[in-house]
């Protein structure tokens, strides 16, 4: 990311990304990214939650780990060139680390243009690179122990789809 792009995500409040382990509040996060822009005419939203079963076992719980500050700008940097690629007026990226459950919120994007078309596309893009670019490590825990997570064949696949765009 160039000079000119770090200060614009750093001083401009209508892109931001946040990595905490509390919780989020949809209608908050929404009411934050809509606020007094009436340019506004559709918001794409994703919410990513721990299920209760992968690879075929229980899982009890979820935990994430990241690499603080390599991950903060990591989100950034997707979300300026999702900025690039089309015409968002705000966006917003949340991903908690931690230890989670079943049932728990995981990660929130945000996207808000004046057409659904570009917020469509543009929250897909973000999530299609979370889930490659993103330095965050899964540890899902079952009846018998942890595991440590790979990564999934499909959403390198989904991620290089948008290399052709």
């Amino acid at each position: 990311m160039s000079n000119t792009q770090e200060k614009i995500n750093q001083t401009d409040n209508r892109f931001s990304v946040a990595v905490q382990h509390e919780d989020f509040d949809l209608n908050t996060e929404h009411a934050r990214l809509v606020s007094d822009d009436r340019g506004i005419g559709a918001v794409v939203g994703f919410i990513g939650m721990v299920r209760d079963l992968n690879l075929a076992d229980d899982v009890v719980a979820l935990e994430l780990e990241h690499y603080p500050g390599m991950t903060e700008k990591t989100l950034a940097n997707i979300l300026a060139e999702a900025r690039k690629r089309w015409a968002l007026q705000a966006a917003r990226i949340v991903h908690r680390v931690g230890k989670m459950y079943p049932g728990d919120q995981i990660v929130l994007v945000l996207t808000a243009s004046p057409h659904r078309g570009d917020a469509y596309e543009a929250n897909t893009f973000i999530m299609d690179y979370l889930k490659t670019e993103a330095p965050f490590w899964k540890k899902e825990w079952t009846p018998d122990g942890p595991r440590w997570i790979e990564a999934r064949e499909s959403d390198d696949h989904a991620a290089a789809k948008w290399e052709q765009k």
